[in-house]
């Protein structure tokens, strides 16, 4: 059953969005590409849009119980993970170049989820999304998704198959990740006058 909603549009930016259940300070150390989500630790997931840098419509539900999936076929396939829950409100936060930053709105009240007492502090989230315009690009693209929360055990997440391009994208993303950051320092002479 359907315990608490929140709705509202909110603009992301160039690398998608993060939510869960702790304050976010770093990218992940993995993108899923060929899915709409995946983790970011234990108690979060990254959620990758068709929208760089537009406006998103999300509805967040909290249910007491697994909800029943859209069966609308302008949703895309559902996908679902596990995440480990805090005594934390659930956090929002847009991926931006080079920053992360806060997107839950300020006339939104926190949303709380309280983890079941057999779940060992897990709870399953459930992603819905809908494009107008799949083609990824700046602007609004009619993006909207539906989250889905609800107290369960953790167990394995569910995606579509990935194809072998979002393989190498993956691979791409983790090659660039652990390349060291480059030392931008120059040292400049200088004459002591006087």
């Amino acid at each position: 059953m359907l315990v608490r909603e929140a709705s509202f549009t909110f603009e992301v930016g160039e690398s998608g969005y993060l939510i869960g259940f702790t304050e976010h300070d770093d990218y992940p150390d993995e993108m899923p590409y060929g899915w709409h989500c995946g983790p970011a630790g234990k108690s979060s997931a990254i959620v990758l849009t068709a929208t760089d840098t537009g406006p998103v419509r999300i509805a967040l539900q909290v249910h007491d119980s697994p909800p029943a999936p859209e069966t609308d076929p302008a949703w895309d396939p559902a996908e679902e993970l596990s995440l480990q829950t805090t005594t934390s409100p659930v956090q929002l936060s847009t991926l931006e170049a080079g920053d992360i930053l806060d997107a839950w709105p300020a006339d939104q009240p926190p949303l709380h989820i309280t983890a079941a007492p057999d779940s060992g502090a897990w709870v399953r989230l459930r992603l819905h999304c809908h494009t107008d315009n799949r083609e990824p690009g700046l602007g609004d693209r009619g993006e909207r998704h539906l989250l889905q929360l609800w107290p369960a055990p953790q167990s394995p997440p569910q995606h579509p198959p990935l194809t072998e391009a979002h393989q190498d994208d993956r691979a791409d993303y983790a090659r660039h990740a652990a390349m060291p950051v480059e030392d931008y320092t120059t040292t400049y002479p200088y004459e002591v006058l006087g």
